[in-house]
């Protein structure tokens, strides 16, 4: 998230929970929407958007798919809590798309010190509006489509 909205998530609720993560859904490399990642980085960056949910506890789901320029893909499944500027890892798959489940899955900020910043970027990008998800799986599909 920008600099400017940190100032503006939302104060913790002590009766907050998330809901229960769904199963991480099979993915397709063949219609990505591209992440608008820094010049520097050589990585390439997708979301497959039919992978894309919004759940009543304000979580975005997604999982995006990485790729380099000999072709190797790896993709996880993630979640962004828009409200507090976290993100979350739950499961990681390579080339074959078969699922590995993270051992111990926490929220992170998304300012933390990543080893990519893709979150951050689809965070900015569509995935949140300030510090609220975005009101549609429409919505973000349209906003990295400009």
């Amino acid at each position: 998230m920008a600099a400017g909205a940190q100032a503006q998530l939302i104060a913790d609720d002590p009766d907050w929970r998330e809901s229960d993560t769904p199963t991480p859904p099979t993915f397709s490399r063949d219609k990505l929407l591209p992440l608008e990642m820094p010049p520097y980085v050589t990585l390439q960056f997708g979301i497959d958007p039919a992978t894309l949910s919004i759940s009543p506890d304000g979580i975005v789901r997604y999982v995006v798919v990485t790729s380099n320029s000999s072709g190797s893909v790896s993709a996880f499944y993630e979640g962004i809590r828009c409200s507090k500027g976290e993100v979350k890892v739950y499961a990681r798959a390579g080339g074959t798309g078969s699922w590995t489940l993270a051992a111990k899955p926490e929220w992170r900020a998304l300012s933390s010190n990543q080893p990519s910043r893709h979150a951050v970027i689809f965070a900015r990008q569509a995935a949140c509006t300030g510090a609220a998800a975005a009101s549609s799986t429409d919505d973000i599909v349209r906003a990295m489509k400009k």
